[in-house]
């Protein structure tokens, strides 16, 4: 793998299919000044804005970063990077996590529009308290493997996770499943049932009012498995396609190929979103716990 200068790259120490991508400080203070360029609401009112902010990232590294980013992130023998500093400071506040957040995100790709958030990006709190009505703030349940992206109409072709920052928080690990790892993957994905359309809906935080159709299974253009699923938000319209989904759910959280990671404070996780699935473990119950997360998700830019 090619060296960049103010870069600490290798593989991930739970699977070889993640890349670990360590931040120099030399390189975070170099971000200082073209990042106070900009302050949130021009990112957030400006979309223009964001790709200058991506290029002053890019621009250290004489473009190597944006290359190696899109190249770990489309190759099917990898799909996922964890980027973030080596050292934290206290120059590494959250507007500093959403700029870098958003230019990393900004050299994959063209983020969708978050409902949830009514921005390109969302961020979110989970709590010892809670009273939403999706598995996403859901502190002490498990939230099962899954895509992002099942019930919008839009394109999901990448997700990234930012964790900036958590107290008083014991478990609520990351866990991954890359499509080709797993277990049940070819007698599913050759089931015809997981090619029907499905409908698929969602709760009313997320602020879509449509349902959309689609299958759980899809195939590349080299006919290798892709996956869009997630257990909460499938309405099946019959026996068959509700025992499968179960048949689905059961196969996937008893797979013993899942990468189970803790990810550091101030860490991005970025992921293909057609042949690896996320979710998260469970935290130990504090009263005290807080965990706040960014999350920004869209397609890949098209090649020209």
């Amino acid at each position: 793998m090619e060296k960049i200068k103010g870069f600490e790259i290798s593989a991930h120490e739970k699977s070889k299919r993640i890349i670990n991508i360590q931040i120099e400080n030399e390189i975070l203070e170099k971000l200082i000044f073209p990042f106070n360029k900009f302050n949130i609401t021009a990112l957030e009112y400006k979309p223009f804005t964001r790709f200058t902010l991506a290029k002053s990232l890019d621009d250290l590294t004489f473009s190597k970063l944006g290359k190696l980013m899109n190249s770990i992130i489309r190759d099917r023998a990898t799909g996922c990077f964890i980027i973030g500093p080596k050292n934290i400071s206290s120059k590494i506040d959250d507007d500093f996590l959403v700029k870098l957040s958003t230019s990393i995100a900004y050299l994959i790709g063209n983020p969708n529009h978050d409902s949830m958030a009514g921005k390109y990006y969302a961020r979110f709190f989970v709590k010892h308290e809670d009273k939403s009505d999706s598995y996403l703030r859901k502190a002490y349940t498990n939230m099962d493997l899954h895509t992002d992206g099942t019930y919008v109409n839009e394109v999901t072709d990448w997700l990234l996770m930012t964790k900036i920052k958590e107290h008083n928080v014991e478990g609520g690990e990351t866990a991954m499943l890359h499509l080709d790892d797993w277990e049940h993957c070819e007698e599913l994905f050759k089931d015809p049932v997981g090619r029907q359309d499905f409908i698929w809906g969602s709760p009313k935080s997320k602020n879509i009012a449509y349902k959309i159709t689609h299958p759980i299974f899809l195939e590349d253009q080299n006919k290798r498995p892709q996956i869009s699923y997630i257990d909460q938000f499938p309405e099946p319209k019959n026996m068959e396609q509700g025992l499968f989904l179960q048949k689905l759910s059961d196969s996937l959280e008893e797979s013993k190929n899942k990468v189970i990671t803790k990810l550091p404070v101030s860490s991005l996780i970025v992921a293909n979103n057609h042949f690896w699935l996320h979710g998260r473990r469970p935290f130990k119950e504090n009263k005290k716990l807080i965990r706040e997360l960014l999350r920004i998700r869209g397609t890949f830019f098209i090649k020209n």
